[in-house]
């Protein structure tokens, strides 16, 4: 194998001589249109948590009771679950979604609400599927709490 001249030259990209102006250049950001989407609303009795993602399933943006301020048992109010909707929908502004699919997930308050603001807020629903997981004779449940 022959050697190769590894000496910084001007030709491959050398440092800047010292004073010399840097120019930065920047990427531009090139954003997916997606029209159509898939939005998970987990509702637990806690906090409420929505995702919406592409077809494929790659997340184009999420929010929460908890990022959008709210503390405590607020989080788990409906609503809570409409200004997560409203903060979800800034996020994902750029992405043009105008219609998702909608499953739902757990027993919690923000459940209908969620649904609710997502149509208000100008998407349109496709469907509505509940995806709550229930046991077939799973796991025992915990023993009953005494007070």
């Amino acid at each position: 194998m022959a050697e190769q001249n590894l000496k910084p030259t001007a030709s491959n990209n050398a440092a800047p001589a010292a004073g010399a102006p840097v120019k930065v250049v920047k990427k531009k950001t090139v954003s997916r249109q997606v029209p159509r989407g898939n939005a998970y609303v987990q509702a637990t009795f806690n906090n409420t948590i929505i995702t919406i993602t592409d077809p494929n399933g790659n997340v184009l943006g999420w929010s929460s009771a908890g990022v959008s301020g709210f503390k405590g048992p607020k989080k788990a109010t409906p609503y809570a679950a409409s200004m997560v909707v409203k903060d979800l929908l800034t996020k994902i502004a750029g992405y043009n979604v105008k219609e998702v699919s909608v499953f739902v997930k757990g027993i919690g308050g923000g459940r209908e609400s969620a649904i609710r603001a997502l149509h208000a807020n100008g998407l349109n629903i496709l469907g509505i599927a509940d995806v709550t997981p229930i046991p077939h004779n799973g796991c025992r449940p915990p023993k009953r709490r005494r007070v």
